[in-house]
């Protein structure tokens, strides 16, 4: 069971002082900081997050309760509420406060929470309002630069996409706003079902999902059962629409974070977590893609946690998972304040090999992963090793049409990016982001198709693989090429690779066409097949050079006299293979080729002594005496 764990904690908790009668803790979900508060006397605040090793410390004094404390991103202001209608800033110098320079800025209603959009601006969001102010530390002055009137319920907010979901108090209506430096911007309303039913702020969970801003809904279904309506923003002016449901299967506690572009539901009854990927397929009803969990839940891996213990061993304890102390942050945080430990919830995607077995949604699932690469090259190894079956052509097929759609898709990003500068640009186009994973042909050849070369299905799996490559226009490449040629040469299929040469479908070049000239012995046809690659590619030099190493030195002559470096071509070299023929004829020929050139060129018919023919020019006179005495 230890192997099948597919969601674990990140080794490495952020430690801080757990929640006591002395000490609370706050968390700021856009710095990902962790504040713990110690009262009594002057307050003392430690600061951690986003790491271990980012650490702030300072006192403040102690003013009263505090309801909730924020960094600005660059760590220089300090926001603080402690009453209801207030907020009071602090400004630091290095990572201490200058508590003699405080502003307390009060407005005339209920603050429910502020977050900070830029380095010295802050937007408040009361029960009447959205204002976004102006932290001046030279002036010493809190400045509104922009606002919005709205009456408010609550509010959720999103820091990975600066957008805050309002529950309006007209109608109970869910409406996203986005929140920018000096900008406040109203968007359309979600398109709920029931548009009078009133949706609790402890049901909202915010996150981005595939890039997208996603509004998560946890709703009581038809049958009882709980599941997850996910409203997706698509874009601007676009209303946010109900496009899937996560049926859960379950009923009670649930709690939501997003972790590789995955939906991941903890429930805490069966102490499980259901993965979700909404860009798989589903059922679709009314437009609305229904989902079950890719896999049976299961729970999150066991952790032990180190105690501080003098003993060079140390000393562990195992944490309760899914504990009614956890609280959870998107993206893929849990912070336990009780225990003191902070989180990163993280996906390991090997175990869900085992968990998918339809190996196409498999591959779909993995294309999406960040860490999805080696874990899809070592399946479609496996399925191609020993165990190798006929009946799996199908599945191969599809899963290599998948991969190369991708592949693809990448190439064609490249073409567009290297052909939209001007050639007189110097600058280097940005590239467009890689996909999550990106798979190669280079990759199929070293990890895939390298390991089984020379057996029994290999030819079947190359061409099924080059198939795909050529139905998504992409060219065959050097290493890919050989070993083709390769295998049809050893089963002795020469009209298969007379057919990928016709087409095109293998690299042309000079190097793979004196690769098949390499093999010509193992048939005739080799040797053919590589003059045909050679004559598409105009490599007319070579194939002079291979018609005279077979002897065919008048067609090695023909085409040297339709190419354009015909005044050029060496004379030694054919007539020296003309003489191996030992026929006169031929030799004939050639000779008269030449002296008929050199007449053309210089008045006369004679070779220059540079030309290293004279061997030629006795052996013709042997031949025809009375031609050159006369």
């Amino acid at each position: 069971m230890e192997s099948l764990h597919y969601i674990e904690l990140s080794k490495c908790p952020i430690r801080f002082d757990a929640v006591s009668q002395l000490t609370n803790v706050f968390f700021d979900d856009s710095n990902r900081q962790i504040f713990a508060v110690r009262s009594g006397g002057a307050t003392g605040v430690i600061v951690k997050g986003p790491t271990e090793d980012t650490v702030i410390s300072f006192c403040m004094n102690d003013r009263g309760t505090i309801r909730s404390i924020k960094f600005s991103p660059d760590n220089k202001i300090l926001a603080v509420q402690r009453k209801e209608n207030a907020v009071e800033f602090i400004f630091f110098q290095g990572e201490q406060p200058l508590l003699q320079e405080i502003i307390v800025h009060q407005i005339k209603a209920v603050v429910y929470g502020f977050v900070w959009v830029h380095t010295r601006e802050v937007a408040i969001i009361s029960n009447s309002s959205i204002e976004i102010f102006t932290v001046s530390a030279e002036k010493k002055q809190v400045r509104t630069v922009k606002s919005l009137n709205i009456g408010i319920k609550w509010f959720a907010w999103c820091a990975e996409s600066n957008i805050a979901l309002i529950c309006s108090t007209e109608n109970n209506t869910l409406v996203p706003v986005l929140i920018k430096q000096k900008s406040i911007t109203k968007l359309p309303k979600l398109e709920m079902d029931d548009t009078n039913r009133d949706v609790q702020e402890s049901k909202v969970t915010l996150g981005q999902v595939y890039g997208t801003m996603a509004v998560f809904l946890l709703q009581v279904s038809s049958a009882g059962m709980m599941e997850v309506e996910v409203y997706l923003l698509n874009g601007p002016g676009l209303a946010p629409r109900k496009c899937h449901v996560l049926r859960l299967g379950h009923v009670g506690r649930f709690a939501i974070n997003t972790v590789d572009n995955l939906i991941v539901v903890h429930h805490q009854a069966s102490a499980t977590s259901l993965l979700f990927d909404i860009s798989l397929p589903g059922e679709l009803v009314n437009g609305v893609t229904y989902h079950t969990p890719i896999t049976p839940g299961r729970s999150i891996r066991p952790f032990a946690l180190k105690l501080p213990s003098l003993s060079p061993d140390g000393q562990t304890m195992q944490c309760e998972l899914y504990s009614v102390h956890w609280v959870l942050f998107q993206p893929n945080i849990v912070i336990d304040a009780m225990l003191g430990c902070m989180w990163y919830l993280n996906l390991n995607v090997e175990p869900l090999c085992s968990l998918i077995p339809d190996c196409i949604r498999l591959t779909e699932f993995l294309l999406q992963r960040a860490n999805g690469k080696q874990v899809l090259l070592k399946m479609v190894r496996q399925m191609v090793d020993d165990q190798y079956k006929g009946t799996l052509l199908p599945v191969l097929e599809t899963m290599f049409n998948k991969i190369n759609k991708v592949y693809a898709s990448w190439v064609q990003l490249e073409l567009q990016t290297q052909t939209a500068q001007p050639s007189n640009v110097k600058t280097i186009p940005k590239l467009p982001p890689a996909p999550k994973v990106l798979i190669e042909q280079q990759d199929m050849f070293t990890h895939a198709f390298q390991p089984i070369c020379e057996r029994e299905n290999t030819e079947t799996i190359l061409i099924l693989y080059l198939n795909s490559l050529n139905k998504h226009n992409i060219a065959a490449q050097e290493d890919l090429s050989k070993m083709i040629i390769n295998e049809l040469i050893r089963n002795r299929s020469f009209d298969t690779l007379r057919h990928l040469v016709s087409y095109s479908l293998l690299l042309e070049s000079k190097s793979i066409a004196c690769f098949l000239l390499s093999h010509s012995n193992a048939d005739a046809a080799i040797s053919q097949i590589a003059l045909d690659m050679l004559s598409k590619i105009g490599a007319h030099d070579i194939i002079i050079e291979v018609l005279l190493g077979q002897g065919k030195v008048i067609d090695a002559l023909r085409l040297a006299r339709d190419s354009k470096n015909s005044e050029t071509i060496s004379a030694r070299k054919f007539l020296e293979t003309a003489q191996k023929t030992k026929d006169d004829l031929i030799f004939h020929s050639v000779f008269k080729f030449f002296q008929m050139r050199n007449l053309r060129q210089r008045g006369t018919m004679d070779f220059l002594k540079t030309e290293q023919c004279g061997e030629f020019v006795q052996y013709y006179s042997n031949l025809y005496p009375k031609e050159l005495s006369a």
